[in-house]
């Protein structure tokens, strides 16, 4: 199959530090792949390399195997690539319906099977917030809307980092119900969260980030049975 993305050879540093020490993935078109790790293992370093915020020192990365080559963040986006990042980035003075609808559109190949209805559907928490800001929501609802503005792309692949951190229990499954959702929609995903039991769960196959480096990479039904790797790399 196609891959959306394909990393290798990646390695990229914070002045002096050296994160990634040649890291490579392959994610393929519909796939659904966790990135697990300690904190502090590369993981978002990974992903802000992959979506353009940070330019590897060393490697390539293709997207749709294109001509490799560094791109900034609004082409990787362009590429049907789509980021919800840790800290959410919500535009805190725009209302709910805004923050959806700023880059909504059809897809880099024209689809649009993610519209303002249909997000409304999946989280209908969000329609009785339409005219609130980003800043009066919740935790749980500004993941939503993140996630949901995300979808409005209609991308190939949309990249999850700390999918549920710090949300309700409640709040928390339904972000779980929502990610099998768009796993069984086709779109392919990467994940990192710190609950790997979920992620093994919602995912196809995982990698575990060991001090920059790929340590493990299995299925995640095999992976789930290998308690010993889970304990030493993970910490559980």
């Amino acid at each position: 199959m196609t891959a959306i993305v394909e990393a290798q050879d990646l390695h990229t540093f914070y002045g002096e530090s050296h994160i990634l020490r040649g890291v490579s993935l392959r994610i393929q078109a519909g796939e659904a792949v966790g990135l697990l790790g300690r904190n502090g293992m590369g993981k978002t370093t990974l992903i802000r390399a992959l979506v353009g915020h940070l330019r590897p020192a060393r490697g390539t990365i293709r997207f749709h195997e294109r001509t490799p080559g560094p791109r900034p963040p609004h082409e990787v986006a362009r590429l049907g690539i789509a980021y919800v990042p840790e800290g959410r980035g919500i535009f805190p003075n725009l209302s709910v319906r805004e923050n959806l609808l700023v880059a909504a559109g059809p897809g880099h190949t024209g689809k649009n099977t993610w519209t303002l209805d249909r997000i409304l559907t999946v989280f209908p928490r969000l329609t009785e917030r339409m005219r609130h800001g980003g800043h009066q929501l919740s935790g749980g609802e500004q993941q939503m809307l993140a996630i949901g503005r995300a979808l409005l792309t209609n991308p190939d692949m949309l990249i999850l980092d700390e999918a549920t951190e710090g949300l309700a229990p409640l709040v928390v499954e339904e972000i779980w119900r929502v990610i099998h959702s768009i796993r069984e929609a086709g779109v392919a995903t990467l994940i990192v969260d710190r609950n790997y039991r979920k992620i093994l769960a919602h995912t196809d196959r995982c990698i575990i980030l060991q001090k920059g480096v790929v340590a493990i990479e299995d299925s995640s039904p095999a992976l789930g049975s290998r308690e010993d790797v889970l304990s030493r790399y993970l910490g559980v």
